[in-house]
């Protein structure tokens, strides 16, 4: 029996990068999955049917994770497909958007970074809180970044995933009596289109040459990690934010 097997999993940004590497992993080792995307529709597909191109079972849900109606719509089509339970939320969707310094903020860059990548958690967790119970499990996505503050131009960005890390640990005390797990992984330089877009190829040299294994990580890692944290294996664990960066920073 697969370790997930008829489990009920939601990733948010589920579509592509870690995501896409969450949903199939999740999927592989026996959950059901909803794979949330927002501007990703072609990626979403490919991951879907990627997953059931070998017997897993999902399916794909457009919604704005920063939005309360959208996350409610989310919310609606996952009872609707698996009925009215949740064991596994992924709380993957997040962005650096744009490196700006300090002067280059404006108000609406500030709300983008920190909605999506915070006000996201914050909602999609209240909306699926009732439907998970004994034996769930909560996994957010942090950064390295919340441990030493980020590359340059990512303040906005480090901030948001610092907040991310300390309502991880909020979450765990509240919810935890009720037998809801909540941790979070810290990926720190995972190769993917989010350091194509955002890092120049000699920083991620530069990086990948001073990290204690030499190299950059991979996506399908730290889907790993999320999948053992989802597990009755991880049983006890809570509260918990785990570096996933090859050795390059300690918590």
């Amino acid at each position: 029996m697969s370790m997930l097997n008829g489990k009920i999993a939601v990733v948010t940004g589920g579509g592509r990068d870690i995501g896409r590497a969450i949903s199939i992993k999740l999927a592989k080792v026996g959950a059901k999955v909803v794979v949330n995307y927002y501007n990703s529709e072609a990626d979403a597909k490919e991951t879907l049917d990627h997953i059931k191109s070998f017997g897993g079972e999902a399916i794909a849900v457009k919604a704005d994770a920063s939005n309360l109606d959208d996350i409610q719509y989310l919310k609606a089509k996952t009872v609707e497909a698996f009925g009215n339970k949740v064991d596994i939320l992924v709380n993957n969707a997040g962005g650096l958007f744009a490196r700006k310094t300090l002067q280059e903020f404006d108000e609406s860059f500030y709300d983008l970074v920190m909605n999506v990548n915070f006000k996201s958690t914050v909602f999609v967790m209240q909306a699926f809180e009732p439907l998970m119970g004994k034996g769930t499990s909560v996994i957010n996505l942090s950064s390295q970044a919340a441990r030493d503050g980020g590359g340059g131009g990512s303040a906005l960005y480090a901030s948001s995933k610092g907040a991310l890390t300390t309502f991880t640990r909020s979450m765990a005390k509240a919810l935890g009596p009720k037998g809801i797990r909540v941790n979070a992984i810290c990926p720190g330089l995972i190769g993917t289109k989010f350091h194509d877009d955002f890092t120049k190829d000699e920083v991620r040299e530069k990086v990948a040459s001073i990290t204690p294994l030499r190299r950059e990580g991979t996506a399908e890692e730290c889907a790993d990690l999320v999948a053992y944290l989802a597990s009755d294996e991880a049983s006890f664990i809570a509260g918990a934010n785990f570096d996933i960066n090859g050795g390059l920073a300690f918590s």
